[in-house]
């Protein structure tokens, strides 16, 4: 649940109850999600993957990479606008919990274009030669400063990113926060904001969306 939700939880079953139906394997997906994980508050959920969907299908693009798989939920949202031989390519280290999505990328129509990989997402951008139209981060916020220099020469111009959980819990406001997660994303929000290579806007939707484009 995120900050928005908790204050206003009647706002935001109508914002559900006024969007695109999703996907009868999505609510599969999302109810063994909370049936089966002990925090699965962190899967993108309704309006988010929505979100995803919409701006997948607007680019059609041909290579996505998402970083942070969870379950799987995002994965599949995104996959709805890959164009016809596109791939996308989503990264977890989470071995334990990988059956889920695997169950649910073999069951969609998208199975022969996702690449699921347990890899440590740093190694994998910085072993890569991939260039990427679209790309989703929603993982460890420790790193997510680290992910951003990484993705920068992995992307082109109209290329889209998008950052999960920048607002933090309404975090961001704090003058001098304690913990380090909450510091990076600051500081990850700040950089945005100055790089001359990027156009881009923080979506209040849940705990926060920074969306880029690539000039």
């Amino acid at each position: 649940m995120s900050y928005f939700e908790e204050k206003n939880p009647e706002m935001d079953r109508y914002l559900e109850t006024h969007a695109s139906d999703e996907p009868d394997i999505l609510k599969k997906l999302r109810k063994e999600t909370y049936q089966k994980t002990t925090q699965p508050h962190m899967i993108s959920g309704y309006q988010q993957g929505r979100l995803l969907s919409i701006i997948s299908q607007m680019i059609r693009p041909e290579k996505v990479l998402e970083i942070g798989t969870f379950t799987g939920y995002a994965t599949l949202c995104l996959a709805e606008g890959l164009a016809e031989n596109g791939q996308l390519i989503t990264l977890d280290i989470n071995e334990d919990l990988a059956y889920l999505p695997r169950k649910y990328f073999a069951e969609s129509k998208y199975a022969h274009q996702i690449e699921f990989k347990i890899e440590d997402a740093k190694k994998f951008l910085k072993d890569t030669g991939e260039v990427f139209d679209l790309v989703f981060i929603d993982a460890d916020k420790e790193n997510y400063t680290e992910y951003f220099k990484l993705i920068k020469d992995k992307t082109k111009s109209g290329s889209v990113i998008m950052f999960d959980n920048v607002l933090w819990y309404g975090k961001v406001l704090e003058e001098n926060p304690k913990h380090k997660s909450t510091r990076v994303i600051q500081e990850l929000n700040d950089l945005i904001a100055k790089d001359d290579d990027f156009e881009n806007l923080i979506l209040p939707l849940r705990d926060g969306v920074n969306f880029l484009r690539k000039k």
